[in-house]
């Protein structure tokens, strides 16, 4: 028995810590959810009162929200190396927040048709789209990293933003953005998360056919 219970749909952020436990390389067990029904059972509502996904079980402590878990699983096994050291996680923090905030509500909106009305930016938290893009893109414009030459779990939770954003074209295609995505792409832990998530998804839709 694994000691890492992993709640998941691949076809949900839970693609975010799919790649995150990948690049820590310890094993995990799977539970497979659906959005309709066990996603809203109550055994699972148990582990998230939200009812959505990822979520993980680790040591007898729940943790939900990819970004949290990106985290919390990058000081359960430093082994990993994928969090600076303390004294050098100003980057690592600011950028893994801003994620989570300003960029995934930006883009949100953005995708819903919403607009922050003139005069209204400093109410959105996030300003415009376009301040948080650029915001986005002054953090990822090294040659290497968000925290420098160390790969992080900063960089798996921006990266699977910038990511996805290129991919569903929720983000502008911009010259950072893209060489971001290029470098996380070649990363095996990446590819593996694909391969396991991709055939999984290939399952569901050949199931409902």
């Amino acid at each position: 028995m694994a000691g890492i219970s992993f709640y998941t749909n691949p076809m949900s952020r839970g693609q975010i810590v799919r790649w995150m436990l990948e690049e820590i390389g310890e094993p995990y067990d799977m539970v497979l959810l659906d959005y309709d029904t066990s996603m809203k059972a109550p055994g699972y509502l148990a582990v998230n009162p939200m009812g959505k996904v990822p979520a993980i079980v680790h040591a007898g402590q729940t943790v939900t929200e990819a970004a949290a878990i990106c985290a919390y699983l990058a000081d359960a096994f430093p082994a990993a190396n994928l969090a600076p050291p303390p004294d050098r996680r100003a980057d690592y923090y600011r950028w893994l927040f801003f994620a989570a905030g300003p960029v995934e509500a930006a883009v949100t909106n953005k995708a819903l048709g919403f607009v922050v009305p003139e005069g209204r930016e400093r109410m959105a938290g996030y300003g415009t789209f376009d301040q948080t893009m650029n915001a986005l893109e002054n953090a990822i414009s090294g040659p290497a990293w968000i925290c420098g030459d160390q790969f992080t779990a900063a960089d798996v939770y921006v990266g699977a933003q910038v990511d996805w954003g290129l991919l569903f074209g929720t983000m502008p295609s911009r010259p950072a953005f893209e060489a971001y995505a290029a470098r996380l792409r070649d990363r095996p832990a990446y590819r593996r998360q694909k391969e396991l998530d991709n055939a999984l998804i290939a399952e569901v839709q050949q199931g409902g056919q």
